[in-house]
């Protein structure tokens, strides 16, 4: 039985920041954002966005009645959750009207949560071919104005579906993975923004690639040459980067420049939206597959989230695919979002919703939204 991605969607905040603006308002010269870190724009998000409002705009772009009715099991990878008990998962049921019986949770692994969905859900659809799962990654990376992580902020998600027979990418199952305890970048409970040990992190990451991808080759007996493409978790583009340069030594000069111009495509979408989390491996999928994709292409894909797990595994891309990509749609959506000025990006950034927060739907430009806080409880609606 094949697995894998049979549909794919996505969605980024309307409003951005351009990358040479941020560097001119913090003194910094531009190049050193646009070509040391490899970002063009980052996405702002509105106070009434979060992870679980930008979770149903991703899946509501892709998700028929048809597809409703055969889900049995919705995963959300986030590491930007809204509640330490209630998942996100739990306030999609509502929002995106979807039947009771399914199984639903959220996983929290820094920006591993939605690999760890992808292959629970590969589990869940052998076991269980008559059923699809719905496997999202969403989440706003924030790290403070005037921080040194604020270039490498960002906003938005992918949602997938998966089944058998797919008609996007079909898993290999195969695959390697490792755990360490590692202090590269945390979160605490009480704290809305990262604290992160970064030139660490990029170390720790470069280290994670290199190891899984020796035991790779070993285990399944195969060499750079059996891909076509290598796909990244790409917090910014230069980190993908980083570990695409440890593969050099060991291919052909040609193999070596093939590789390098697909990954030029696939952090195209990055490079304009900024850092997605959970949703940065999979947002290069999607640029991929748009940008240069081939259809029965070998791809290999390295998910990482710090603390640190990473995984390295394999798919096929399907013939056929990109009529399953509404292109021109989501091309639209990326240029037809509004620049924020840098003292307006500031201000949205500081809001903070309280309790007793009431959202007037008036000024909601999105379909889904945070509509209210009472009792501490967050409240969401659809706009009709």
């Amino acid at each position: 039985m094949s697995i894998g991605i049979d549909k794919i969607g996505f969605y980024v905040p309307k409003e951005y920041i351009d990358i040479v603006e941020l560097a001119q308002a913090r003194d910094v010269d531009p190049n050193k954002f646009t070509i040391g870190i490899g970002q063009d724009k980052q996405a702002v998000p509105e106070p009434y966005q979060d992870a679980v409002t930008m979770a149903a705009s991703s899946a509501d772009s892709i998700l028929t009645a048809e597809d409703k009715k055969d889900l049995g099991l919705l995963i959300v990878g986030t590491e930007s959750s809204v509640d330490e008990s209630k998942s996100t998962a739990a306030f999609l049921m509502d929002l995106l009207e979807l039947p009771e019986d399914i199984r639903s949770y959220e996983i929290k692994q820094a920006c591993f949560g939605a690999t760890a969905g992808l292959q629970a859900a590969y589990d869940f659809v052998s076991l269980n071919p008559d059923k699809k799962a719905l496997v999202i990654a969403s989440d706003i990376a924030r790290y403070g104005i005037k921080t040194p992580g604020e270039v490498t902020q960002g906003a938005g998600s992918v949602a997938m579906i998966i089944s058998q027979n797919p008609r996007i990418l079909k898993l290999d199952h195969k695959s390697v993975y490792m755990t360490r305890n590692v202090g590269d970048f945390w979160r605490p409970t009480f704290s809305k923004t990262a604290f992160a040990r970064g030139k660490y992190s990029n170390e720790v990451y470069v280290e994670f690639f290199e190891t899984l991808w020796n035991k790779y080759q070993t285990k399944y007996d195969v060499t750079a040459d059996d891909f076509s493409t290598m796909l990244f978790h790409i917090p910014y583009t230069k980190m993908g980067t980083k570990a695409l340069r440890t593969v050099e030594k060991s291919v052909s000069a040609d193999k070596y420049k093939k590789l390098t111009k697909h990954y030029q495509e696939s952090i195209k979408f990055s490079r304009e939206i900024g850092n997605l989390y959970t949703g940065s491996l999979y947002l290069g999928l999607l640029s991929y597959l748009i940008n240069a994709a081939q259809e029965n292409e070998k791809v290999l894909l390295f998910s990482y989230g710090s603390g640190a797990v990473g995984e390295l595994y394999s798919a096929e891309i399907q013939p056929g695919f990109e009529k399953m990509i509404d292109k021109n749609l989501i091309l639209d959506e990326m240029k037809s979002r509004q620049k924020l000025s840098i003292p307006d990006y500031e201000k949205i950034y500081q809001v903070e919703y309280k309790n007793g927060t009431m959202v007037d739907p008036s000024e909601v430009d999105t379909k889904f939204y945070l509509s209210a806080i009472k009792e501490n409880e967050r409240l969401y609606k659809k706009l009709k």
